[in-house]
């Protein structure tokens, strides 16, 4: 270990804390108007935002690890002291890994790191669509994460697929990785990456391939998945026993439509990074991050087939209870017909006229009683020879 390094971390474990003014190193930006301007933003009835507590940062900050020449170094290292560290090594970078931080934390870090007030502002809120954005010389990486919600039966209200957001801050001495919901959890990562340490060796772009490919590594499991339960839908709609399958194609549609909101608009942003014309990734880096985009085009080409076979299961389905609503109606129909013949005649010898047909006739009850069921039992064989019945 360099002795900078050594005298980095002899700041940031000693009596001041990094970037303050008695902590002998000054790393905050000299003009930080825009993290204040965002606070007032988040914050424009103007309360004082609550202090975060020791315990609530332990919680948001999950690891903060410097790298140098491809390896970890030992120790615990406190998130400005790192950065120190790190900008004093040719090689070296810090990878910080924050779950569901608070405004007042982000702001703290934003500042130590020169963070853009809009990128901050996204990484809080958490409620972005996959993009990359450039601020400076701070590259802004927004994923949508998603895992398969295991169940015993498709229903109605199963949750079949859960979405969260990882949003990554890409500088040139660091990497910040924001994580919310548990659809991706990034220990593994960053436990196969270290095992990597010439992948590391290419700084903290080496770590976003890292997470991006883990991300869509997700989707592909996620579609492997999702094809079994397309499978059953689409053996229960042909069965002719089934019945009352259409809110179940519907939940399994809008379970399918939330994860295609988290395919679906990465592309643009994989397509930016592999790009020649990106000059920030390095030309090693982009040919892993074109492997994602395989992944990615073949999770995409996935997705697009399941949309395309739900809506034919939803027409077979909707086809097959308009099939049998009209066999309903066939039944109905003949009945009726069989019941009109006796409610006719039954109808004409009630008028009580004094003058009418076999009214004189010793056997004319019984006559016409065997006319209605002659009548009744021809309809029904005919209705039947037909399949009405």
């Amino acid at each position: 270990m360099t002795e900078r390094v050594q005298r980095a971390r002899t700041t940031s474990q000693g009596g001041g804390q990094a970037g303050s003014p008695d902590g002998g190193r000054t790393l905050r930006p000299r003009n930080w108007s825009p993290v204040r301007a965002m606070t007032r933003r988040l914050n424009p009835d103007g309360s004082q935002l609550a202090q975060t507590s020791a315990e609530q940062r332990r919680n948001a900050v999950v690891d903060c690890a410097l790298y140098i020449d491809g390896r970890r170094q030992p120790g615990d290292w406190d998130y400005a002291g790192a950065l120190a560290a790190a900008r004093g090594a040719e090689t070296g970078f810090v990878w910080l890994g924050l779950h569901e931080p608070e405004l007042a934390e982000m702001t703290e870090i934003a500042t130590t790191y020169g963070l853009h007030e809009l990128a901050v502002e996204d990484a809080v809120k958490a409620q972005q669509r996959p993009k990359l954005e450039r601020f400076g010389d701070v590259s802004f990486l927004v994923l949508r994460t998603a895992r398969y919600c295991e169940h015993t039966e498709l229903t109605e209200n199963s949750d079949v697929v859960e979405t969260g957001q990882v949003m990554l801050f890409i500088g040139p001495h660091f990497l910040i990785s924001v994580r919310h919901g548990d659809a991706c959890r990034l220990a593994p990562v960053r436990e196969e990456l270290e095992a990597r340490q010439e992948l590391l060796l290419h700084g903290p772009w080496a770590v976003a391939y890292a997470i991006t490919d883990r991300v869509v590594d997700l989707y592909l499991e996620v579609a492997d998945q999702l094809e079994d339960d397309m499978d059953l839908l689409e053996t229960e709609v042909f069965d002719r026993q089934a019945s009352g399958r259409i809110q179940r194609i519907y939940q399994m549609k809008r379970e399918l439509v939330e994860f295609k909101r988290a395919v679906m608009p990465l592309q643009r942003p994989l397509l930016a990074l592999t790009s020649q014309m990106n000059r920030d990734v390095p030309k090693e880096v982009r040919r892993y991050f074109r492997d994602v985009q395989d992944h990615l085009s073949r999770t995409v080409e996935l997705v697009n087939s399941y949309d395309d076979l739900l809506n034919s299961i939803l027409q077979a389905r909707l086809a097959q209870v308009t099939v049998d609503q009209n066999n309903d109606m066939r039944k109905i129909a003949a009945w009726a017909a069989i019941a009109a013949v006796w409610t006719a005649i039954a109808g004409i010898y009630g008028m009580n006229f004094e003058f009418m047909p076999e009214l004189r006739v010793t056997y004319g009850y019984p006559v016409v009683l065997a006319l209605m069921l002659g009548i009744s039992l021809a309809l029904y064989r005919w209705f039947r020879r037909n399949d009405w019945l």
